[in-house]
């Protein structure tokens, strides 16, 4: 029997789900697009006929008034994430929220506020967490494949200049820290299954936005250390890699995973320098934003927990933060932890 879809709503026209979230959930066994808003109305339809989307609205507002819509996915600039998830939760309506969830954590646990009182269910769309590489990468190091893993090195990287562009507006959340150093900050926590004790980070500011454009840090955890560095003006560039005791894995495209061609771990287990004991595994292709809705969709349907539930999404947020202080003090710096205590990384 084929499962009774969810019906989504998209609130904005952005590119990152007019070209990639949204063909992909059309694609899903759980989720159907029913509704897109842009707060011009031209743009909404457009985008509407484009991707065979019943309903157009010329504001969001309008969009969550429809009562058909179950939930909403939020991929507007960061600034507006979390007024926008909090007035969507209001009208009754999950949502998936792009990240980062805010731009603070003290800014997301007004989002937990509004989830928990209005009893819908919020998550960060963290879409690496539903991808086969990443299940497999955290199967294989937590069953022993590499001994015990102590460190984790990260890459991440584009190249944009322009000024128009919502990643170089300072007052909107952008630069690379928000925008792709969340995913080396967020992967690292779920490989370790713990939070940072501790981070130092160190920034360089784009002179004309304001922005960090190059931004690197160290996060200290209670078994081992993560690094990594991210840039809105390098040469694009992304890899993981986890060091064990006995071996590594490497993650060749682990954020940007290609839905048109299979995706690659290599597993080496370190007897020599030259790759005398690298193997590939192949991962069959997939769509990892299919894979995302589908899994959020079907926590809606059967009551369970979506993939990065907002505590998790805190946690994250809690993590940045410290980078972004180190770089100002000079200093180690800790994590804020909610409600005082460690919050740990999600599992799937």
């Amino acid at each position: 029997m084929k499962p009774q879809k969810v019906k989504w709503g998209v609130l904005g026209v952005a590119d990152i789900a007019v070209k990639k979230v949204i063909p992909a959930m059309q694609r899903g066994e759980w989720s159907e697009i029913t509704s897109i808003a842009s707060r011009d109305e031209a743009k909404a339809r457009t985008a509407a006929k484009e991707l065979s989307i019943p309903k157009a609205y010329g504001s969001y507002d309008a969009l969550l008034a429809d009562a058909e819509i179950e939930a909403i996915y939020n991929p507007l600039p960061n600034h507006l994430h979390v007024p926008w998830s909090i007035k969507a939760a209001r009208a009754g309506k999950h949502v998936l929220c792009e990240k980062p969830i805010s731009l603070t954590a003290e800014e997301a646990k007004d989002l937990l506020a509004a989830r928990d009182q209005c009893g819908v269910k919020i998550g960060e769309a963290f879409m690496v967490k539903t991808h086969p590489q990443w299940l497999r990468t955290r199967e294989l190091i937590h069953t022993g494949a590499i001994g015990e893993l102590r460190a984790i090195v990260g890459a991440f990287s584009y190249f944009n200049r322009d000024p128009g562009n919502v990643r170089n507006v300072a007052i909107w959340g952008g630069g690379g820290l928000l925008d792709i150093g969340c995913y080396p900050i967020t992967t690292s926590r779920w490989i370790f299954g713990a939070e940072p004790v501790r981070v130092a980070g160190t920034l360089e500011r784009d002179p004309e936005f304001q922005t960090d454009r190059l931004a690197s840090a160290v996060m200290e955890f209670p078994n081992g250390h993560a690094v990594f560095t991210c840039s809105t003006q390098l040469a694009q560039f992304q890899r993981m890699l986890f060091l064990g005791t006995n071996g590594r894995i490497e993650l060749k495209i682990p954020f940007n995973a290609p839905n048109d061609r299979p995706c690659e771990i290599v597993v080496d287990d370190g007897r020599d320098i030259f790759g005398g004991g690298i193997r590939t595994e192949s991962i069959p292709v997939c769509d990892q934003y299919t894979l995302q809705g589908d899994a959020f969709s079907r926590a809606i349907r059967e009551g369970g927990e979506v993939p990065v539930p907002l505590e998790d999404a805190i946690a994250n947020m809690a993590a940045i933060e410290a980078v972004f202080r180190s770089a100002e003090s000079g200093n180690w710096e800790i994590p804020e932890r909610l409600g005082g205590t460690a919050l740990h990384a999600s599992g799937i």
